[in-house]
């Protein structure tokens, strides 16, 4: 199947899912920039529950920006603020040690764009997994697109979908539960090696 889907921060599980399951993926680039979605938002879970880490953005909704436009505002330290927050949520999973190092420079190096700051966190996370990144890009924005699977959803967390994935031993789901479908960081941690069989073995209804 091809599928459409935008590059978003630290992409969930179902988008994972979709991406692994696509014999071509296709990432929107001509879209406008909506404020309280994934694109500049990944969901982890900490010792209190639910985390989400937000990237700060320079953005105005009185005049529409393409979200290949909108620049991320570095005028804080949410890179540091972030990266204690994964040590703090994930220090004690299984396979943070083996992945960390890799991911480190997304937190040390000063990135302009969100949208490739987000491909660029894709991209270290397919290598972390050793699987080759290869996508496409749309050459303009349709509504409704056609002879494809259209995943765009999947970066809404508004109206998200509800989808019960299977479950994995997860860090301090003793004292909150399992929790379903939060960023790939979640399941990479915990599951290491394994992340890319469990992802196969899912099933995501779009």
């Amino acid at each position: 199947m091809k599928v459409l889907l935008h590059p978003t921060y630290f992409p969930s599980i179902a988008h994972f899912v979709a991406m692994v399951k696509a014999e071509d993926i296709v990432f929107e680039v001509f879209d406008n920039y909506q404020k309280q979605t994934y694109r500049n938002r990944a969901t982890i879970f900490g010792a209190n529950g639910k985390l989400d880490l937000n990237v700060p953005v320079h953005y105005s909704q009185k005049n529409r920006q393409l979200y290949k436009d909108v620049s991320i505002s570095n005028i804080d330290n949410w890179q540091d603020l972030h990266f204690k927050s994964l040590e703090s949520a994930y220090r004690a999973s299984p396979f943070f040690e083996f992945y960390i190092d890799d991911l480190k420079p997304l937190f040390n190096t000063e990135f302009i764009s969100i949208m490739d700051f987000n491909f660029k966190c894709l991209e270290i996370i397919f290598e972390c997994l050793q699987v080759q990144f290869e996508y496409k890009t749309t050459t303009h924005f349709e509504k409704e697109p056609k002879a494809i699977i259209d995943g765009r959803i999947l970066a809404n967390s508004r109206k998200e979908i509800t989808q019960d994935f299977q479950y994995y031993a997860q860090v301090f789901d003793d004292k909150h539960g399992f929790f379903n479908n939060l960023s790939i960081l979640d399941l990479l941690f915990n599951e290491g090696p394994n992340t890319i069989l469990y992802l196969e073995a899912q099933i995501l209804t779009l």
